[in-house]
């Protein structure tokens, strides 16, 4: 090693212009702010969405409806859906475990059983929430619905 081919650390040199440092720094003066006005000034912030007195976009866009907060969003399976499962993993029970082991849900969801498609198989089904036509169909051939 020697002098000729010395660098510096990555990173510590900054290629920026440094503002307000005097007139030959070319950045001097009014450090790039302008004359006059609040944001020439010290101290100057604007609020969140200001557009320069025009109306902002968040109040220039109608707002429509209510969206409640406390609602619980199902992500449903259907029957037919729980019979390819059957018919390919060969399983007698299936609960979130299943369905989240085979992808058919994520950790978070809450699940509901629908009624279409029909099951061919007696089906022990442990989900959040069932349907009347999914209900009577699991328990007509002696299965068992529980909720979680």
């Amino acid at each position: 090693m020697n002098l000729s081919n010395l660098k510096p650390a990555e990173g510590s040199i900054k290629n920026r212009k440094r503002i307000g440092r005097g007139t030959g720094s070319g950045r001097g003066g009014t450090s790039t702010k302008g004359h006059k006005g609040a944001q020439s000034r010290s101290g100057y912030s604007s609020k969140v969405g200001f557009e320069g007195g025009q109306m902002p976009l968040q109040r220039r866009v109608p707002k429509v409806g209510f969206k409640n907060p406390n609602r619980v969003e199902y992500v449903g399976v259907n029957l037919d859906v729980l019979q390819k499962l059957v018919e390919k993993f060969d399983l007698k029970t299936i609960d979130f475990a299943a369905l989240k082991e085979h992808g058919l849900v994520s950790k978070n969801d809450v699940v509901k059983i629908m009624g279409r498609g029909e099951v061919k198989v007696k089906l022990d089904v442990k989900a959040h929430a069932f349907t009347v036509a999914a209900q009577k169909a699991i328990e007509a051939l002696g299965g068992s619905v529980e909720k979680i």
